[in-house]
């Protein structure tokens, strides 16, 4: 059985769990980066789910770009392999390319998604 590890944001995050049963992954879903990183230390997913918000300047050193940088740079330590998955709002579409330079990313999906999409990133070759 493959394994997915989501952090996401939005109030009401995409659920595919039946999805996830047919394709045989056990999904975990995480409300917090820290315990996102705890859980990385113990085991490595076969994919990642996180939603992309863009950092409008909320580092003070300026080297960060959004909110996932941090668990992109845990999971490149952690779990190479795991095929990274990056949802955003439309809006956030002028910015995604900051991340892109920066980590591998498996897929990028927009919001509203649906089964066919999430089936056909799921089912890609990395």
């Amino acid at each position: 059985m493959k394994t997915l590890f989501s952090l996401t944001t939005t109030p009401l995050p995409p659920h595919f769990a039946e999805l996830y049963r047919e394709l045989d992954i056990a999904a975990e879903r995480f409300d917090s980066a820290r315990k996102l990183h705890r859980t990385l230390q113990q085991q490595a997913p076969d994919f990642f789910l996180g939603e992309f918000v863009y950092g409008w300047g909320n580092d003070y050193a300026g080297n960060t770009v959004s909110n996932l940088d941090v668990t992109l740079r845990t999971l490149q330590c952690a779990a190479p392999k795991a095929k990274v998955i990056v949802l955003m709002q439309p809006s956030q579409a002028p910015h995604i390319g900051k991340l892109l330079e920066l980590f591998p990313v498996h897929a990028v999906l927009r919001f509203p998604l649906s089964d066919e999409e999430m089936r056909a990133v799921l089912q890609s070759p990395a």
